[in-house]
């Protein structure tokens, strides 16, 4: 087989993996319904460990307001909000409301460099594989779920928050 052959051979190869590609894509973008958590839904329950290897179960805290943060040390805006989260918990503790923050996917090193490096004591849980993050539909960060104490979401936050409005969220769901 001449080499002028194969080349073309190889292009409609590749052309026609390129098509597979293009179409499965839109098929899943278009075709495939993807159910992001909502407010007024149950949240979906989970288990993870913390950084100390504590194991954490959502469901363990009904009947407690629960701020939960999915968050990444890359993320300038986790990075801003953090403090704040890191005062309304030490706040808000006491008072029936829990803070979770949820890091996806990343090392232990990175992430106790991190709350060291902004003292925070709130319960950080690793989500190694990412499978709570897939579950909850988690596509921008921060993403940041209030639920009530019956374990229902009341509101979803995307983006940064202000001290204020950590507040604002913690007093809506302190039970």
């Amino acid at each position: 087989m001449g080499n002028k052959k194969k080349r073309t051979i190889f292009r409609i190869s590749l052309l026609l993996i390129m098509l597979l590609a293009i179409s499965y894509t839109l098929y899943q973008n278009f075709f495939t319904e993807k159910m992001r958590v909502q407010a007024g839904e149950k949240a979906p329950d989970f288990l993870l460990e913390d950084m100390q290897g504590n194991k954490v179960q959502l469901s363990d805290l009904n009947g407690k307001g629960v701020f939960l943060n999915f968050w990444g040390t890359w993320c300038k805006p986790c990075e801003k909000e953090m403090p704040y989260m890191e005062r309304q918990y030490k706040h808000y503790k006491d008072l029936g409301v829990e803070t979770l923050a949820i890091n996806i996917g990343e090392s232990e090193v990175a992430i106790e460099a991190f709350a060291n490096k902004y003292g925070l004591t709130f319960p950080i849980l690793k989500d190694k594989d990412s499978a709570v993050t897939e579950t909850y539909d988690i596509t921008p960060i921060p993403t940041t779920f209030l639920i009530d104490k019956n374990g229902t979401i009341v509101k979803v936050i995307t983006g940064s928050m202000t001290e204020r409005d950590i507040a604002n969220y913690m007093e809506l769901i302190k039970p």
